[in-house]
Parts: structure tokens; C-alpha cells; sequence
């Protein structure tokens, strides 16, 4: 089977991507290795319209819910390798299936930044964690820190409060950023300490995590003790796709649209956190708009296409 398109990556941008081609009647294919993505990670959302409050799963599973009742096909895998022969991209998983398509949409987002210390990796799931969200409830009564200043740093800290005793909020710089709301619900839990313009250096513990180290003294003290650290440090974009078919990418590599979402390289487009567009503003919403405008372009140009034989 031939697609018209190929969807890769199943969060906000690939699904609404999604419910536009069906409404086009692009035969398309969804896939992605995270149903949802890292936005299904979020423990709340409050600028999503017409929802005042969701969680991130419950968001994207409403997304999912969708796109199937329009007919989507979504499979639970990840692409590893894109190939063009004769006007057609070949799409490889890692599960050795192969799909052909005539366009290709990158939606793949983005992958959490690691602090890359010295036991890192070997603290995972034992102290030390990258979603709030999944891990918060192992840490109830306990206490835990957070490392980071932005939304995505706050927003933890502030969630974290709810169930532990104590939460340290860490930051390199001398205030925090993103939303006025987030900042204000921190500084006003009587639970959240943010320590300021300090960095952790060093992971603590034999077996687990038990408490990490300062750059510099806070309260006379180098060191403090946790039972649990959530990194929040920011996303990279994932863009190991977009390297194997050479598209442009800015400094901080993500890949670089146009308007319509159009890549560097003819049928393929890109959507969501992992492009240069909307102002570099990720947002739920952003990505939504860019896999929306992506699949009507998407569209236009197959049309187009069709004219063009028919032409002939």
C-alpha cells in the first residue's frame, strides 16, 4: 500500500495533523513511539481552550479519540530511517516494518535535556526521575527537588508540593521564567524553596540517589539531602530524521519551515516543537496549529500533483 502521507510522531501535532487529512481524505498513517507524546506527561493544562483544566493524558487521549473516529490509522512504533526511491519515501521501524508514502510530516518533537553528571544514568528510577507526572507518588511525605526555572520546571514543583513534604525548585539564573501563573503558585506554596543563581554538580548516594551537591553553599550548605530529583532543563528536538534527509536546521537544530510548514527538501513538511515556527512559542496549541496548516498545504501540494498528470 502506497500512503499519501506519512505522519511520524503521535503528540498534539501529529493527531491534529491527522484529523485535517482525514478530512481531506489523504490516506495517512500515524506513528509514534509515544502515543501523545511528551505532552501526555503534563499533570496540567489550563490554556488549552474550551478545557479549563485537564491533565496531559486525558488531553491527548481526547486527540487520539478523534483522529480514530475519523478513521486514522495509528500504530505504536518508531521510525528509524526514511529513504526516497522514484518519487516515494520508504519509512522503516523499528519493529522491521516498512511503509511507502508520497509526503512525509515530522512531528516527532522534542526529547527531555539530561544534566549529563556522573551517575545519571545509574540513579534512574532510583532517586531520580524526568517526569513528575509518572514518579510524584513515590515521593509522597518525602523530600525532592527540582532542577530548572521554566514552565515545565515550575509547573513540576508546584504538583510535586501536593504530595511531598518539601520540594527544593534549583535554578542557574536569578529568577524564574514562563507564565506569571506557574511563578506566582511557587513562590506562594509555603512547601517550595527555590534556591537561585546555583547549579547541582554532583549525584549523592551508593545505591540510590540521597542527596545531591551545590556549586555553591546555600544556607552554609554544599550539599542537601533528598529522597527524590525531577530534571527539568529543557527538550532538545529530535531531529535524527531530519539528518538523514538533509534538512536545514537553525543553531539550535530544529528544522527550518516555511509557512505552510514546508521542509527544505520537496514533500516533506514539519510540525509542532521541533520546528522554527510560532515564534519558537511551544505550546499544545502551537503544535496543533502548525499540523493543521501542515495537512492543508499537505493536501494542496498532492492536488496539485494530480493536476499535473492529468495535464500531461
Amino acid at each position: 500500500m502506497t500512503y499519501d502521507l506519512i505522519i511520524v510522531g503521535s503528540g498534539p501535532a501529529g493527531m491534529t495533523a491527522s484529523v485535517y487529512a482525514s478530512r481531506y481524505s489523504l490516506k495517512h498513517i500515524v506513528i509514534g513511539e509515544l502515543m501523545g507524546g511528551l505532552a501526555g506527561e503534563s499533570h496540567k493544562i489550563c490554556n488549552y481552550p474550551s478545557e479549563t483544566e485537564i491533565s496531559g493524558m486525558e488531553l491527548v487521549q481526547k486527540m487520539q479519540k478523534h483522529a480514530e473516529h475519523l478513521g486514522a490509522e495509528i500504530v505504536a512504533d518508531k521510525i528509524i530511517d526514511i529513504t526516497r526511491k522514484n518519487d516515494l519515501f520508504i519509512a522503516k521501524t523499528q519493529n522491521k516494518k516498512e511503509f511507502t508514502s508520497k509526503t512525509i510530516l515530522l512531528a516527532s518533537g522534542t526529547e527531555r535535556r539530561k544534566l549529563n553528571l556522573k551517575k545519571e544514568k545509574e540513579f534512574l528510577g532510583k532517586g531520580l526521575s524526568y517526569c513528575a507526572t509518572c514518579d510524584a507518588m513515590f515521593y509522597r511525605g518525602k523530600t525532592v527537588a527540582v532542577i530548572g526555572g521554566s514552565d515545565s520546571a515550575t509547573s513540576a514543583a508546584v504538583y510535586l508540593a501536593k504530595v511531598a513534604k518539601k520540594v527544593y525548585q534549583i535554578y542557574r539564573r536569578a529568577e524564574l521564567r514562563g507564565e506569571v501563573a506557574w511563578i506566582e503558585q511557587a513562590k506562594a506554596d509555603p512547601k517550595i524553596e527555590i534556591i537561585y543563581n546555583t547549579n547541582v554538580v554532583e549525584l549523592l548516594g551508593k545505591e540510590k540517589l540521597n542527596a545531591i551537591k551545590l556549586d555553591q553553599a546555600y544556607k552554609k550548605q554544599t550539599e542537601i539531602s533528598v529522597d527524590g530529583l525531577f530534571i527539568e532543563v529543557g527538550f532538545e528536538p529530535n531531529t535524527v530524521l531530519a539528518d538523514k534527509l538533509n534538512l536545514k536546521l537553525d543553531e539550535k537544530y530544529h528544522i527550518i519551515v516555511g509557512p505552510g510548514q514546508t521542509a527544505s527538501e520537496d514533500g516533506i513538511w514539519a510540525a509542532g516543537d521541533i520546528t522554527t515556527n510560532s515564534n519558537s512559542f511551544k505550546q499544545v496549541i502551537t503544535a496543533c496549529a502548525e499540523g493543521a496548516v501542515a495537512a492543508e498545504n499537505i493536501y494542496k501540494y498532492l492536488q496539485l500533483k494530480i493536476n499535473q498528470q492529468h495535464a500531461k
